[in-house]
């Protein structure tokens, strides 16, 4: 048989599960502009974007080792650090190949978009999966202050940089290209 074998985008040999700072970004299918919108270089959150607000507070509920820092919900993606305060012990981490290690920055994410997904199908009324995430997500590890301090500003200054940003346009693939 011939099995199509995507390739990761994840270090690899890298324990995402470890104590560290990460840069995550998360986009939605196709780019749509699903949470709001810009004005005035302020994000203008809708119902829906509230939603994925209410889910990214939440993390440090179900996952009481992250702490969340800098974020910012855009019109299409969403970027934030999440801080892994403590890492699991060996035993905790044990899995299988290709599975996702509890507490982990995979599991924090796949938990989120499936929060954010379940509250939406709710109030629209659907069943199964509905097309709100891109498959997979980009994730940096943050390896010192200075990048720290970096990505902070990148995030923070986002909505003002909207209509330069490679996601303005809800019709272009792009894989970002960060300037850290």
């Amino acid at each position: 048989m011939n099995f199509f074998h995507r390739r990761s985008i994840r270090l690899k040999h890298y324990d995402y599960s470890q104590q560290g700072v990460y840069f995550v970004t998360i986009c939605t299918q196709y780019r749509q502009c699903l949470w709001g919108e810009i004005k005035q270089d302020q994000v203008l959150l809708n119902h829906l974007g509230s939603i994925s607000l209410q889910c990214w507070l939440e993390i440090p509920e179900h996952f009481p080792s992250v702490e969340l820092d800098v974020f910012v919900i855009m019109p299409n993606h969403l970027h934030g650090i999440l801080w892994i305060k403590e890492s699991l012990n060996q035993e905790e981490k044990y899995n299988q190949f290709q599975k996702v290690v509890k507490g982990s920055i995979p599991s924090i994410v796949r938990s989120f978009k499936g929060a954010v997904t379940s509250k939406i199908n709710q109030i629209c009324q659907q069943k199964g999966t509905s097309l709100i995430w891109q498959r997979n997500y980009y994730e940096k590890v943050i390896k010192d202050e200075e990048m720290l301090n970096n990505v902070r500003e990148y995030i923070l200054n986002n909505p003002r940089n909207w209509e330069k940003d490679s996601e303005y346009s809800s019709s272009k693939n792009i894989i970002f290209d960060l300037p850290f």
